[in-house]
């Protein structure tokens, strides 16, 4: 993820009055019911050396949510993974697993991709 310029567009003033006008900084949404999350479930091994894992793209929330959603889907599964830019990344094909596992919990939630 890139960062973010502080300040754009101005460099240098002599005007003595100037007054940069920072940005504010990205509030994330705050995460509604699980069951108006609308998650799919899928399959991909593009740029993983071959490697098959399950994805889980689609969630709206807090960081800390995914977090915990990942690491409950990845304690559930038995294997590893990751969680970045909204997505969930499980080792291995656990499509079906992860969609009850994710029907189970509340989820909206269905299956994606070939």
């Amino acid at each position: 993820m890139k960062k973010k310029q502080r300040y754009s567009g101005v460099v240098y003033s002599t005007d003595e009055t100037f007054a940069y006008h920072v940005e504010e900084e990205f509030k994330e949404e705050s995460t509604p019911p699980k069951s108006k999350q609308n998650l799919r479930v899928m399959l991909d091994k593009k740029m993983r050396g071959g490697k098959m894992v399950t994805l889980v793209k689609g969630f709206v929330g807090t960081s800390e949510d995914l977090e915990v959603l990942g690491k409950l889907l990845k304690q559930k599964c038995g294997v590893g993974g990751s969680t970045k830019e909204g997505e969930i990344i499980i080792q291995g094909d656990f499509r079906q697993r992860i969609l009850q596992l994710l029907t189970d919990e509340g989820y909206r939630a269905k299956l994606a991709g070939g």
